[in-house]
């Protein structure tokens, strides 16, 4: 059985120097023999391979290699990996507390190369994290593939209503881009635990989201009330998150203009309530706030039933993971499913091809397809039946190369 060795490898990080070439491709061909196979699209493959090459899925079906190494994946079901459009990686805890900014930057390394291998094991192997400038230091490692972990977009320091006026916020865009962002994150409103009231001007969105399309920039925006929601998407921003007061009239004109919705319904709530204690105290996390968030899982969740209901809204997978959650992003497609009513398909295509979508990586990730990089992972039963076997992932491959290989059945061995 193979799995990542969190601790060696995040070891590893530091004594690595920078200028290691990253991991090289496999030179035999990989056959995954898989009897279901969900493709990310809506559709159910049965009783087929998967042949890798070079990182790519090359082809569907059809005779296996003489050369190839083969999994057999049949007593699981097979999908693309998932997607976190989401997720602060960076966020940990330290000693029982959340890590702060005295925190030693090597023990705080070790800490985020552990979130980082603990989300690749769940099966996520693309997430996007907005809103830290350490994570650019991170996201290349992995790239390099001197650290297991999840391929990652980064949107640096993000920019909220205190950034400047509009020119001053067109030029902070500019620096960002300069800076190596792959997005940039808005804040327009205050948290659920204060309200969530809009606080960045119309204009200062449009200057932000304005400048980030010219500059080929996606913007992600912070927004719990229907005003900001109504406001970034008359920007021409790419997506909402959380959006916890959004009303039909702005769900439907969100839909209209093709903006994206991240709900985080299932995981960041529950996640704050269950380690209060190592939140408590620390900025705005005060007793007034947990109160409110305990009521917030009822009005996130009739939020996101409400924009079910409208069936040209793009709703993306993002959970808002923070210390405590990485790892367990899957409970937010469970909350999805098994409280919010979402259909299990559409839910897994939310997790796959549309959230590859809302990054501009449909052409490289999000489905089984030839041409698309070999992201596949394999779980322990059912999702479309059972939504727990989203816990139960035992197979997760990320660019062609296998990192975690826990399935009794799933053999690494060649046909000859």
């Amino acid at each position: 059985m193979l799995r990542i060795s969190r601790f060696v490898l995040a070891a590893a990080l530091i004594a690595t120097p920078l200028e290691t070439p990253p991991v090289m491709a496999q030179e035999r061909p990989i056959v995954l023999k898989a009897a279901a196979v969900l493709d990310g699209k809506g559709q159910i493959l049965r009783n087929t391979i998967i042949v890798v090459e070079g990182g790519k899925i090359v082809r569907l079906g059809g005779s296996i290699p003489a050369s190839a190494v083969l999994y057999d994946l049949t007593s699981l079901t097979v999908t693309p990996g998932w997607i976190d459009t989401h997720s602060h990686i960076f966020w940990h805890f330290d000693n029982g507390r959340l890590a702060g900014k005295d925190e030693p930057p090597v023990r705080a390394m070790l800490h985020v190369a552990d979130n980082a291998a603990l989300t690749l094991e769940a099966g996520f192997t693309t997430i996007q994290s907005p809103g830290s400038p350490q994570d650019k230091d991170l996201r290349d490692a992995i790239a390099r593939g001197i650290l297991p972990g999840p391929r990652i977009l980064t949107s640096l320091e993000p920019l909220d209503e205190k950034s400047g006026p509009p020119e001053k916020l067109r030029e902070l865009v500019r620096e960002r881009k300069q800076q190596g962002a792959d997005f940039i994150k808005l804040f327009a409103s205050k948290s659920i635990r204060e309200g969530g009231t809009q606080t960045m001007t119309d204009e200062q969105l449009q200057a932000a989201c304005g400048e980030a399309r010219e500059l080929g920039l996606r913007t992600i925006v912070h927004a719990h009330s229907a005003e900001a929601a109504k406001a970034a998407t008359l920007a021409g921003c790419t997506s909402i998150e959380h959006g916890a007061y959004v009303t039909d009239d702005v769900f439907t004109l969100m839909a209209q203009h093709g903006t994206y919705y991240d709900p985080n319904i299932g995981l960041v709530l529950q996640n704050y309530l269950e380690n209060k204690e190592k939140f408590l105290g620390i900025g705005n996390y005060n007793e007034q706030g947990f109160a409110f968030m305990e009521k917030g899982i009822a009005i996130v969740l009739d939020t996101f039933k409400k924009a079910l209901k409208h069936k040209d809204l793009k709703i993306v997978y993002g959970t808002d993971a923070v210390a405590g959650a990485h790892g367990r992003n899957y409970e937010e497609f469970i909350a999805r499913v098994r409280d919010g009513g979402q259909d299990p398909m559409a839910a897994i295509m939310s997790a796959t091809s549309i959230s590859a979508e809302s990054l501009g990586l449909q052409d490289n990730i999000g489905a089984i397809a030839p041409g698309i990089d070999a992201d596949i992972i394999a779980m322990d039963g059912d999702p479309l039946r059972d939504v727990t076997a989203a816990r139960r992932v035992v197979f997760v491959m990320k660019g062609g190369q296998v990192y975690e290989n826990l399935a009794p059945d799933a053999k690494r061995h060649s046909p000859r």
